[in-house]
């Protein structure tokens, strides 16, 4: 097919983009703009150029939707269990495995994977923090691993796979043309080889530095944050006063919503931040374990005694909220293992595309009724709808950057062309397929240099920040190359999801949610970038050399 007009505008609009991602900054103007003159050359109207814009954010924002509804069942969620003190309990059995420094490491990596894997690093993080690091510390693992193994664990194994909730590879399969199920299998399989590698990495990194439990190794690190904090150290990146004195609350061991507040990075929110306290820290400015938020204005109760180590918040429904803290991982392995009995055996029927974000969805809502009722009683009618909108208030902010940008990507898929521009045409053309395929023949028709070009892709957007802004890109270009090279598209999603989500959604980059890793670990943002750039990038060279093998 002979280049048109529009086909140049949006390779013009795709290397801007890269661009301003590069440049770290926020790419959602560039990307309108683009959708705007791409379309008007298209269609050769100025109008339609101009509906164009408000049409492919619509149609992105339909095809997300779904998306953006689990996010915001999964927040909800949380959000009733910390009003029944229930996501403290959660993990807070744990502590007890922390015997030394060593078993502490692979504790805490542990417990932060598996809580992400269903909640997402976002709430996780200022819960691990609060909960289980100064357990570590004490145990003997220098803050700088335990941010290490915190980061890996969560921002980038759980993150990059997004098994159980799905968004990372809805996004890319939908832009690639394949099945979700497909590249959330594939995306699974490649972040546990990159996460085993980096932690293990790690672990030799420091293990000389490990120690044995002692309650001095705690209250050095204290005193080594409040001397950051006092030299206006600590997870800094300078900027505004504003900005400075937010890192410094965070740095100094402040609430879990002070470390939320960290998950918006610069230049845009992602899933990995947001910026939104409401939504994921309910109550949190009374810090960890006041057992304030919605639900919980009621009268002190019979319960243990509180303190930094006891794991109890006074007035609490002790039984209630034990037993959610134990009914509610519970479910959701069960779900986990439901789904893979489909996929290996056929004992039950196999969970197919949307279908898993269903059932998580209608899991998570269930559970959110029974943890708001049993919390407030008949007052659970209102708290439980507050939840859900403080999830979907939570969604939109940390997800909705993605819109217009996936909008932009969507206007080079044939599928969508004609809805977004309202142009008829018996054979619409698909624009970047088209402009893959003129320079095809450049193009090394080799499995292996095509995958390490999309894992390069996806580290470029991931510069971003967000971590999940480059997956329409990465998603569409591995549709495009991967036919050319013989390697399935699924594949080279999921190695372009890889490179993404592991760079801006919290572990190569200072600008990214890492921030909130820094703040509750109280050790400046930088030494732990520092510690995780050279086992990161040797667990995603391995994936994807491992990727075109396996797959």
């Amino acid at each position: 097919m002979e280049l048109t007009a529009a086909h140049w505008t949006y390779l013009a609009g795709v290397v801007v983009i890269i661009g301003v991602m590069i440049a770290r900054r926020n790419v959602v103007v560039p990307a309108v703009v683009a959708t705007f003159f791409t379309a008007w050359f298209y269609s050769g109207s100025l109008v339609k150029g101009l509906a164009a814009i408000f049409s492919a954010s619509l149609t992105a924002a339909g095809e997300l939707f779904s998306i953006f509804l689990i996010i915001a069942l999964i927040t909800a969620l949380l959000g009733a269990m910390r009003a029944l003190g229930a996501e403290r309990r959660m993990v807070a059995p744990f502590r007890v495995l922390m015997r030394n420094g060593r078993m502490a490491f692979l504790a805490i990596a542990g417990v932060t994977y598996f809580i992400s894997l269903f909640f997402w690093p976002t709430p996780a993080v200022p819960l691990i923090g609060a909960i289980l690091l100064p357990a570590a510390i004490r145990a003997g693992l220098p803050a700088v691993s335990a941010a290490a193994a915190i980061a890996i664990a969560g921002q980038g194994m759980a993150l990059s796979s997004d098994y159980v909730i799905q968004v990372a590879p809805g996004l890319s399969a939908k832009a690639a043309g394949v099945e979700t199920s497909a590249v959330a299998d594939r995306a699974m399989v490649l972040s546990v080889i990159t996460g085993v590698v980096a932690l293990t990495l790690v672990y030799l990194k420091g293990r000389r530095s490990f120690g044995t439990v002692s309650e001095e190794h705690r209250l050095r690190w204290e005193a080594e944050a409040e001397a950051l904090s006092a030299d206006g150290g600590g997870v800094s990146l300078g900027g505004t006063e504003a900005g400075r004195t937010a890192r410094t609350a965070a740095a100094s061991g402040g609430s879990a919503g002070a470390a939320t507040k960290l998950l918006s990075p610069p230049g845009g929110a992602g899933p990995g931040g947001s910026g939104t306290d409401s939504a994921t820290d309910p109550g949190a400015a009374s810090g960890p374990g006041s057992g304030t938020g919605p639900g919980t204005d009621r009268k002190p109760g019979p319960g243990p005694a509180s303190g930094p180590d006891s794991g109890e918040i006074p007035g609490e429904p002790v039984r209630r909220s034990r037993a959610f803290a134990l009914i509610v991982p519970l479910t959701f392995a069960a779900i986990v293992g439901y789904m893979l009995l489909g996929k290996f055996t056929g004992a039950v029927t196999e969970v197919q595309g949307g279908e898993a974000a269903g059932l998580v969805g209608g899991v998570a809502m269930l559970l959110l009724f029974a943890a708001v009722f049993c919390c407030d009683g008949k007052e659970g009618l209102t708290t439980a709808a507050d939840h859900v909108v403080d999830g979907l208030v939570f969604a939109f902010k940390a997800m909705g950057v993605v819109v217009p940008i996936a909008g932009f990507f969507f206007l080079g898929n044939v599928d969508f062309i004609t809805e977004i521009t309202g142009v008829q045409d018996d054979k619409p053309p698909a624009l970047l397929f088209d402009l893959v395929t003129a320079v095809d023949q450049y193009i090394p028709d080799i499995g292996f240099i095509v995958a390490f070009a999309i894992l390069i892709i996806g580290m470029i957007t991931g510069l971003e920040g967000s971590g999940f802004a480059g997956l329409p890109l990465t998603g569409s270009l591995s549709g495009s190359l991967g036919p050319a090279a013989d390697v399935d598209p699924a594949t080279l999603a999921a190695v372009g999801q890889m490179g993404s989500v592991w760079t801006g959604g919290g572990v190569l980059i200072a600008w990214s949610s890492l921030l909130a890793v820094a703040g509750v670990a109280r050790v400046p943002v930088q030494d732990v970038v520092r510690h995780c750039f050279v086992p990161v990038v040797a667990g995603l060279v391995t994936a994807t050399a491992l990727a075109t093998v396996l797959f």
